[in-house]
């Protein structure tokens, strides 16, 4: 998702807001396509985890990535698929906006952490 101008960023409503995966950066997990639901608030990040994030560096774009470690107040992200670099390895270390709790079209499911 991208916003022309930094003010524009969606902000995530609680309980749960739709988000739409672009792009092939976290397949296998996500596709191209996916839609799933996004919970701002609730129990802390931890490493593993699906994220919605915003680059402190690219402001204008909402991201979905795997939360790696805390750096600096914030967190290093990464997709999880390797050939796409899309990620903290460009853009340096993300505000979490929210944790994806389940993709829910096309194929219904929780997206589940996983240890790194």
């Amino acid at each position: 998702m991208r916003a022309d101008h930094p003010a524009e960023v969606p902000r995530l409503r609680r309980p749960l807001t739709a988000v739409l995966i672009t792009g092939p950066s976290m397949a296998p997990t996500l596709r191209h396509g996916d839609a799933v639901l996004v919970r701002p608030g609730g129990r802390p990040i931890r490493s593993g985890d699906v994220v919605v994030a915003v680059f402190r560096t690219r402001p204008d774009l909402l991201v979905v990535k795997r939360a790696v470690r805390p750096q600096d107040g914030g967190w290093w992200l990464r997709g999880d698929n390797d050939l796409i670099t899309d990620d903290s390895r460009a853009y340096g270390v993300a505000d979490v906006r929210g944790r994806v709790v389940a993709r829910y079209w096309p194929r219904p499911g929780r997206v589940s952490r996983r240890p790194l």
